[in-house]
Formats: C-alpha cells, sequence, structure tokens
C-alpha cells in the first residue's frame, strides 16, 4: 500500500512540474553592455511577434514558457538567444557587433538582420545625429559627411531646406529620396516662393524623437515603395517608450544654447582704397562723394573733406557738414549679430511589458545672425504601444508642430540684401550709420522721410528716395515677411498574430501640413515688382495659404515558416492606398497701400486681381509581396513585387510593376581563417519609377483674370501628353561587407549602375504651334560608381577607445539621350550669360557660357577696344559663347568621424570632404567689376591698368593695358573678362562637427533621484579647412533644389556655431 501511495504521489508531482512548466510566467532582468545598462534592447520569443523592449535601465519583464527561447536585438550589438530554465531571472550582456546579427529597420518599417540583406544600407543611430554636434532644426544637415553615396547641400537660408541625392541625379528634373516614419512615408516637399525658402517636412521632425536613421540606396532596397523609390529612401524610427514589470517613469530633460558668429571666410573682403563710383572722377563736384553710386570703383581715398549721404539727412549729426573721404569703420559684416539658440526638450517614459507609451515635447527658439530674423518651434509627439491580449497589438504615434518664424532672408538677385553687399556696395558707407538713421527716422511718417527709409544711395541731395537699395535696416526691419507652419502627422497600427507563424496587420497614417505666409512692402521703400499682377508698385501685401496632405491605408499579412529544418521563408503580402491633396490661394493688393503700415488685402489702392487658387489631388492604389529564403544562415534570398495603379498616368496605361532579387553569401560559412571575423557577398537586380505630376495629361484653359468683372481665360501654354508613362530606373548592384582582426576592422563596398529612362520633361516648343512647352516622355540618365565605408577600433582597453568611421563614394553620371534629335535640355539659366544644362553624351549638370577665346598653344587670345573720345586703345580677353565651363557634381564625397572616450570622457569630430564640382559666382561677376573686392587694387592698376596675359589672333603678344574707368573702374569685372573668369572649383574640407563631453559617475549620483548626467560643449561649421569660391560657401545654393546646384549668388554667410548642453535622466 505504501508503495503504491509513494507511486501515486511521484505521478502527481510529475504532473504538477509538467503542468507548471507548460504555463506562462514572468522572467525579468537587465540587459547591459560593456558600459552599463542597454534601453531599447528588443526581447522576443523565438518564431513569434510577441515581445518587448528594455526600459531606460536596461530592465525588461515578458511572459515566457520553460524550454522557450529569448531573443534578444539591439542597434550595432550581436543578437543574443537564451534558452528559459527554472529561474525567473535573466541577464544579458551584449557584445559589439558592427554588422553580424545587427537588426536594422528597412522598406515598409520590416526588421531585418543586417547580415540578411542583399542590397547596401546605412544607419545612422541616434546619437550620431544628436550627440556630435549643435541642433540645426534640419535633420538632413545632420547627415552631412556621415553616408556614402549622399550628399547633402545645405542653403544657409533661415530656417531654409537642404538637398539630398542619393548615387547621383537620376532624373533631369532632379528629385529627393523618400521620407518614411516608422514605415509610414510622408510629403517631403520643398516650398520655395516669392524668392524665400521656407523649408520642408525634415525640419519638421524634432531630432530627440528619432532612435535610429536607415539610408536606403539604392532600387533594391527601395523597390517596396515603387513609384516613389527611384531616388532612394530615408528610414527613420521613432523612439519607443520604456517597458518592464514596475509600470514605473522614466525622465529625460535636455537643455541647450547655441550661439553663433558669421565665418568670415564665407563673406566678403572689401578693398578699403578707392571709394564709391565708376570712375576717376566725383559725379556732383569735388565737395560731394559718389553718394548714389553702388559701385566702389571711384576715386582713391585722400582723407579730404566732403559731404556723404548723411550730410543731408536732416535728423543725422552730421546733417549739412562734411567729413573726412576715407573709408568706413563699420562694413557690411557689422550688420550681423551673434545668433542665440535655446532648445529644451523632455522625455516622459513610462510602461510595463504589455503596454508602454513616450511623450516628448522640444521648443526650438533662435534669433539669427539678421536683426530681426526670428524662429520658434514647437514639437509635441506621443507614441503608444499597447498589446491588448497576447496576440492582439497596437501601436499610436502622433506628432504635431507648430512654427512661426518672421525676417526670412531673401535669395537671388533682386532685392537680397546679400547680393547688395557682395555685388553693388558702396565702401564709403558705415553699415551702424544707416542703423541709426532708420531708428531716428522711423517713426517720422511723411514723404521727406520715406517712413526710415535714408539710404545711402539717394537720388538727389533733395530727393531721399533710394536710387537701387533700401536702408539695410528699413529693409529688414519693415519689410520682413512672416509665416507659420502647422505640421501634424499620425498613424495607428493593429496587428493579430494568427498563430506563431501568421499576422494581420492594419495601418493608417496621416500627414498634414499648413503653410501660411505674409509678404509687406512698406510705405517709403523702393518701387519693385510685387504681387498677382507683377507690376511695379511703391508698397504691397500679399498673403498665401498652402495646405498639403497625405493618406496611407495598408492592410498586411505577415507570414514566417521553417519549410524544412534549417530552411525559412517570411514576407509580406500586403495593398496600399495612397492619396495626396494639395491646395494653396494666392492674393495680394494693388496699385499699393492706401494707408502706410495697414497690412490687409482691403488696403489697396486698386480693386485687385481675383485670387489664384490651385488644388491637386492624386491617389495610387499598390499591392506588394516580399519573400525572404533563409538557407541555414549562410545564404539569403529576396525577392519583392509592388503594382502600382496611378492617378496621374492614362487610364488605359496607369498599372506598372517594380519587382526585385537580391542574394547574400555568408562566405565565412565556407572560409574562415583566424583574422577573418565576417564575410559577405551581395548582389541584387532592382525596378522602381516615379510618376507624373498631377493633370499633365489632358489640354486645359487657364484664368487670365477679369475684364469689366467677367473673368478670361486662355489656353495652357504647355501641351499635355495623354499618352505619358512613369519614369522607370533599371539598377543592379554588387557589394562585399567583411569584418577583420575580431571586428575590429569592417569594411563595406558597393558598386552600382543605373540606367533611367522615359523621363517626364516639358520641352520647348516653337510658338507657332500655340504652345511654348509640350509634355513628354523622353530621355535617360546613366549613373554608375562606387560607394565604400570603413570602421576601424583603433584602441579599445578598459579605460580609452578610439573609434575611426570613414566613407567614401564616386558617381558617374551621363545624359544618353534626349527627345529626338535635341543634344541639349536647359536646367536653369544664371547671370552671365551662363546657365546649367543637361547635354546629351556629358553628365547632367554642365556649366555653359561665355568662355575665353584659346588658340592652338592654350593661350588666351584678346581683343582692342577704345575708349569713349576714340583717343586711347585698351585690350580685353576675346569671348566665345557657350562655351562648356564644366560640371557641377563633385568628383567624389567622403567623411571621416572620430570618437574617443576616455572613462566617463567623450570627444569626437567630423572632416567632411567635397572634390571637385563647378560653381558660377555671379558675386564675384559683378563685385570684381564694381570696385568691391581686395582683388581690384594693388600695384596703382586702376590709375596705370594692367597688360593682360595672352596674345592677339595673329599671335603676337599683348602689350596693350585694360584699363578704362567707363567700364566700372575695375579690370577684374566682366567689361574685361567672359564669365568663365567667374567659374570656380565647388570642393572643400570641412571640419564639420566637434564634441566633448562628461558624464557624471554613478557613485556620484546614487543618493540622488538623478539617474544619468550629462554635459556637452559641440560645434558645428567650425572650420572650413579648404575652398576654392572667394568670400562664399561652396555648400550654399540658392533654395533647395538641385536646379540650383552651381551657383553662387547673394547667399548668407555660414554660421560658425558652438553650443552647450546638458541632459539628465531621472
Amino acid at each position: 500500500m505504501k508503495t503504491k501511495f509513494n507511486g501515486i504521489l511521484t505521478l502527481l508531482l510529475a504532473l504538477i512540474v509538467q503542468f507548471s512548466f507548460a504555463q506562462d510566467r514572468t522572467i525579468s532582468g537587465i540587459v547591459s553592455d560593456e558600459s552599463g545598462p542597454l534601453p531599447g534592447v528588443t526581447v522576443l520569443k523565438k518564431g513569434t511577434t510577441q515581445g518587448t523592449e528594455t526600459d531606460f535601465d536596461g530592465k525588461y519583464t515578458i511572459k515566457s514558457k520553460t524550454g522557450e527561447i529569448l531573443v534578444f536585438n539591439f542597434v550595432g550589438m550581436k543578437t543574443t538567444q537564451k534558452t528559459v530554465g527554472t529561474s525567473n531571472q535573466i541577464n544579458i550582456v551584449m557584445e559589439n557587433d558592427n554588422v553580424l546579427d545587427e537588426v536594422v529597420v528597412t522598406a515598409l518599417g520590416i526588421k531585418r538582420e543586417k547580415k540578411s540583406l542583399g542590397y547596401a544600407s546605412q544607419e545612422i543611430k541616434s546619437d550620431a545625429i544628436n550627440g556630435g554636434t549643435t541642433k540645426t532644426g534640419n535633420i538632413a544637415s545632420q547627415l552631412s559627411g556621415k553616408v556614402a553615396g549622399l550628399n547633402v547641400t545645405t542653403t544657409n537660408n533661415f530656417g531654409g531646406s537642404s538637398n539630398m541625392v542619393i548615387r547621383g541625379v537620376k532624373s533631369l528634373g532632379g528629385g529627393s529620396p523618400l521620407i518614411v516614419i516608422d514605415g509610414s512615408p510622408i510629403n517631403n516637399s520643398s516650398t520655395f516662393a516669392g524668392g524665400n525658402d521656407y523649408g520642408n517636412a525634415l525640419s519638421d521632425i524634432n531630432q530627440d524623437d528619432i532612435a535610429s536613421m536607415n539610408i536606403l540606396k539604392g532600387a533594391a532596397a527601395s523597390a517596396l515603395y515603387g513609384e516613389r523609390g527611384i531616388n532612394g529612401v530615408i528610414v527613420i524610427t521613432t523612439k519607443n517608450g520604456k517597458s518592464g514589470d514596475d509600470n514605473s517613469w522614466g525622465i529625460k530633460f535636455s537643455s541647450g544654447i547655441t550661439v553663433g558668429t558669421i565665418d568670415k571666410a564665407t563673406f566678403p573682403e572689401y578693398q578699403n582704397t578707392y571709394g564709391g563710383g565708376y570712375g576717376q572722377g566725383f559725379d556732383h563736384g569735388n565737395d560731394y562723394t559718389n553718394y548714389d553710386s553702388d559701385g566702389s570703383g571711384g576715386p582713391k581715398y585722400d582723407g579730404s573733406l566732403k559731404y556723404h549721404w548723411d550730410a543731408f539727412d536732416t535728423t543725422s549729426p552730421n546733417f549739412g557738414k562734411k567729413r573726412a573721404y576715407v573709408a568706413a569703420k563699420n562694413g557690411p559684416s557689422s550688420l550681423f549679430k551673434t545668433s542665440f539658440t535655446k532648445t529644451n526638450s523632455i522625455s516622459i517614459q513610462k510602461g510595463d511589458q504589455s503596454k508602454n507609451m513616450t511623450f516628448t515635447y522640444e521648443n526650438f527658439d533662435s534669433d539669427w545672425i539678421l536683426p530681426n530674423s526670428e524662429l520658434e518651434k514647437n514639437n509635441f509627439s506621443l507614441k503608444v504601444n499597447y498589446d491588448l491580449t497576447p496576440k492582439l497589438h497596437t501601436s499610436f504615434y502622433s506628432s504635431l508642430t507648430l512654427q512661426d518664424t518672421q525676417g526670412r532672408n531673401t535669395t537671388g538677385y533682386s532685392d537680397n540684401l546679400m547680393s547688395m553687399f557682395r555685388q553693388w556696395w558702396n565702401v564709403d558707407v558705415d553699415v551702424l550709420e544707416q542703423k541709426d538713421s532708420y531708428f531716428r527716422n522711423k517713426a517720422i511718417a511723411s514723404a521727406d522721410n520715406r517712413y526710415g527709409n535714408i539710404s545711402w544711395n539717394r537720388k538727389s541731395p533733395t530727393n531721399s528716395k533710394p536710387a537701387y537699395w533700401n536702408n539695410p535696416y528699413f529693409q529688414l526691419y519693415e519689410n520682413a515677411g512672416s509665416d507659420n507652419r502647422y505640421r501634424s502627422f499620425s498613424y495607428g497600427r493593429i496587428t493579430y498574430d494568427i498563430n506563431d507563424n501568421l499576422g494581420v496587420t492594419g495601418k493608417v497614417a496621416y500627414d498634414k501640413s499648413m503653410l501660411n505666409i505674409e509678404k509687406r512692402i512698406a510705405a517709403g521703400s523702393i518701387a519693385m515688382d510685387f504681387g498677382a499682377s507683377g507690376n511695379t508698385v511703391p508698397s504691397g501685401y500679399s498673403r498665401q495659404d498652402i495646405a498639403r496632405s497625405e493618406t496611407n491605408l495598408d492592410l498586411m499579412l505577415n507570414y514566417n515558416y521553417e519549410l524544412v529544418e534549417d530552411i525559412k521563408v517570411s514576407g509580406v503580402l500586403g495593398a496600399n492606398l495612397r492619396k495626396n491633396d494639395y491646395n494653396s490661394i494666392y492674393a495680394s493688393t494693388e496699385g499699393g497701400l492706401v494707408v502706410p503700415g495697414i497690412y490687409s488685402l482691403a488696403n489697396t489702392v486698386k480693386s485687385p486681381l481675383a485670387a489664384t487658387e490651385n488644388q491637386y489631388n492624386t491617389e495610387t492604389n499598390s499591392a506588394y509581396l516580399t519573400a525572404s529564403f533563409d538557407f541555414y544562415k549562410k545564404f539569403y534570398l529576396d525577392a519583392t513585387w509592388r503594382l502600382d495603379k496611378s492617378s496621374t498616368l492614362p487610364a488605359v496605361n496607369n498599372t506598372y510593376n517594380y519587382p526585385s532579387v537580391t542574394g547574400a553569401l555568408i562566405v565565412s560559412e565556407f572560409y574562415k581563417p583566424e583574422w577573418l571575423s565576417f564575410w559577405k557577398v551581395r548582389a541584387n537586380y532592382a525596378e522602381v519609377g516615379s510618376t507624373a505630376d498631377p493633370y499633365e495629361l489632358q489640354n486645359s484653359y487657364a484664368s487670365a483674370g477679369l475684364l469689366n468683372g467677367v473673368g478670361l481665360y486662355d489656353t495652357n501654354y504647355t501641351k499635355k501628353n495623354s499618352n505619358l508613362k512613369p519614369q522607370r530606373s533599371k539598377e543592379y548592384e554588387f557589394g562585399t561587407e567583411m569584418m577583420f582582426l575580431n571586428k575590429r576592422i569592417t569594411l563595406d563596398f558597393a558598386y552600382y549602375n543605373t540606367k533611367t529612362f522615359d523621363q517626364i520633361i516639358s520641352l520647348p516648343v516653337s510658338t507657332a504651334t500655340g504652345y511654348s512647352k509640350k509634355v513628354v516622355n523622353a530621355g535617360q540618365i546613366n549613373n554608375s560608381g562606387f560607394e565604400a565605408q570603413l570602421g576601424l577600433v583603433a584602441v579599445k582597453n578598459d579605460n580609452f577607445t578610439w573609434n575611426i568611421d570613414l566613407n567614401w563614394s564616386k558617381n558617374k553620371n551621363k545624359v544618353i539621350s534626349l527627345s529626338g534629335d535635341s543634344e541639349n535640355y536647359q536646367l536653369a539659366s544664371y547671370n552671365g550669360g551662363v546657365s546649367l544644362n543637361a547635354f546629351k553624351g556629358k553628365p547632367w549638370g554642365t556649366l555653359i557660357g561665355p568662355g575665353y577665346v584659346e588658340d592652338k598653344n592654350g593661350n588666351k587670345v584678346l581683343e582692342t577696344y577704345q575708349n569713349k573720345e576714340k583717343t586711347k586703345t585698351y585690350a580685353r580677353y576675346k569671348r566665345v559663347g557657350n562655351k562648356n565651363l564644366g560640371n557641377v557634381t563633385p568628383d567624389w564625397i567622403g567623411g571621416m568621424r572620430n570618437s574617443f572616450t576616455y572613462k566617463n570622457f567623450g570627444f569626437s569630430f567630423l572632416i567632411d570632404v567635397r572634390k571637385g564640382g563647378k560653381v558660377f559666382s555671379t558675386d564675384m561677376y559683378y563685385g570684381l567689376g564694381t570696385g568691391l573686392y581686395k582683388e581690384t587694387v594693388g600695384n596703382n592698376v586702376r590709375q596705370t591698368g594692367v597688360v593682360l596675359p595672352g596674345v592677339f589672333e595673329d599671335g603676337t603678344k599683348n602689350t596693350f593695358i585694360a584699363r578704362d574707368p567707363q567700364a566700372y573702374g575695375a579690370v577684374d569685372g566682366w567689361k574685361v573678362n567672359p564669365s568663365e573668369a567667374f567659374v570656380y572649383d565647388g570642393g572643400f574640407v570641412k571640419l564639420r562637427e566637434a564634441a566633448i563631453s562628461y558624464s557624471l559617475p554613478k557613485s556620484a549620483l546614487k543618493n540622488s533621484f538623478i539617474n544619468d548626467a550629462k554635459i556637452s560643449l559641440v560645434g558645428r561649421n567650425l572650420w572650413i579647412i579648404s575652398k576654392d569660391l572667394p568670400y562664399a560657401d561652396p555648400e550654399a545654393m540658392v533654395g533647395g533644389g538641385t536646379r540650383s546646384y552651381g551657383h553662387s549668388i547673394g547667399s548668407t554667410p555660414t554660421t560658425r556655431d558652438i553650443g552647450l548642453n546638458l541632459t539628465f535622466k531621472f
């Protein structure tokens, strides 16, 4: 009986143990690396999508059964697996692993092991985005010099956009990468209107929200985005909230202040030998300076007493007085002030294993280098992840940006103070005296005082109206435009795990932006073209409202199967509906303002034209499929397919397919000597596209104003095309990834070849057809190139590490064909007869314009000319029209980042390099001709002239001087030289970023409520080590598009920024 009882008891205990082992129980622990706890580590039950993430302190909890395998993934760390045993506590120490088993976020938000990818991508982590530099308000600029194959070009515009090109320009009209946040695309259109750059979507994203950015460079990486993937994709992953078993709070607070001063290497150095004017005499008699002149090619300074512009200002201390004829004490650089940017942000997290949330708020407040230029931006975001059941998972994210800006700088040639300072300035003028004059006179509302606009270039002693330019301070304070932007982006996602192998996900995302722009011309301004009519008016007011929205609906079936042992397949079958809407309305006063200072559309002298309205609505329906095969963790084969049906294409031919196939072989699984840690080779082929703009299919009428109150309509001067096809691109790519010496050395190398054809362009046609342009599918551009990334762990021990990261890329571009027999497609026209072009058989972006004539020996050929009186003969260079002046695209780009840590100290710096690429400088073209720059003086050149090197057509050497006071006083100007003389190398070497930081040791904080504290001194654009372009930054452009490449005109100087940041975690 006792034996039976013992047997029954043993069986019962075994059943209890078996039952308990089969039940979920709470497993918890801490995940860390060699430097401490790791927040944001993904913890999943192997073979399922069920899991959690570690919190700020590296803690996690998860429900799991004995025998199940937990998989720990973190960006940059080797994936770790642990089998659940009898203990409820599992602590993990993760190993640094630069590529091997690293998890990255790819197209559609799909997470993949980096080693399984058959294409090139490069991930930038949060620390590299935020930790080494100042906050700029636009995250695109934070990528400069960090990504192989990515060319980032800034504008130096206040709150403006940045242009990004991945693997070369593929379209005749340019283009930029698609921006994706947590798997949902957003609209990244730039707004450039009326000479002002209003930025793009990247300036609306809070940098503190970003966990990582993954740059999908080639067609295979972006093929799942079909008609939007032609220019590459930048995948942004936002931060998740904390998770753990205690449902506790985590708080992070950051505060920083940045000061900026102009980099004087990017602003003119004026000559101080000659005064204002265009000749050797004084235009109004010897008692007066050439106060009405906008050049500095006048008489030599001699200290004699003369009447200057302020001698006619009745409010000036110098009214009626003579002053010494000398160069001004305070030149244009005195106008700029030290900029101050303040950033304050707070992030609040809370959660447990089934739910977590994070809320972030940031205030960005910038007082810029130009007076009366201010920008304030408030960012709010909320992200919630909630597992309603073990199989039902939900996510919600919403961000809101509110931005107010005043006093954006004007770009281009006209109405731009920087163009005045760089091209048409009188060095007699003291800028701070112009400031005093404005503030003395601004309250006096009379015709004589011009409402404060007492400019340095008045028309006469009795007429204070400006001859050419407003008083710069009047321009900045009275004519300052303003704008405000509202931007919201939200998505909701729900996933149901049907079983361990199948899941279904539904997602809706909505992106909405509204921009309100107000522009003003104050009474007293110099008359200018303005408003809907474009007529010349003495004052005015305009308003423009722009609204954009994008809606994405996705339904996806996720699958994951092990076909046979160690052979697996996973993927997604999905559908997408996308709608894009654009609405704008523009209205302005006509003929000026009735009452000065009242900025209202009703305050108009004449009846205004009807408001200009534009509305665009598009829709695209899509289906997509991915299949990823894993063969023994040694070979990976992926195939994707996307079908897009676009409303902007003809109904009978509006559906197109975009396939891709990739392969990755882990060579180190077959061959692995002791020095080799990892080796992968990869190859792929893919097709992507770009659809047409809306309403390019059918000819239509356009509003042409009113006649006696009756609306007029005219034909659209662009002939539409009812047979349009999408622009398409085909690419193949080969690459390899290697690690050596226990992963102390990493290498990533890629070669790509891209063919982009069926370009959608508007070609000029004979006006006899009734049109000026026609829309066609025409042209092919080929790109090929190399990309390389090298990582070195130069030193690594218990207290000190030194990491070096290098990237380099070279792209070769060629225009293969254009429409029919066309040999050239002009992209943009600049001053001096220079234009940007796409020539058949040459690289995209060729500059052409007037150039030197050279003989067979390479000597420049000159010609003679005479002065007005026909008494003297001079020499100047002979010119030829439409000469090839070079290409604007760089030969190669690269960057090198060094980072050091010693105990709790950190130091890093980034060198950014761009080699080659030509730039035409309108500033030098005019500024040398008007005698502004120091190059225009020396050796008494303005009195005696100079003998220009070269020969005449008959081969005889030149002996004539180049001197003509009537030719704007300077021998270096456009009157003597062709535009080729003002084309420079656009390359540079920059110390882009530097940072030094100190983290308080844990021991110093153990008795406080602070968990972490860090102080950082950071800098950006600290030093232009090398450049060829004089007095300007070769990186600065007019606007954010590729069509302003290779043109330096009226840019604001680059700001050298230094900041102090404090970060606390509680």
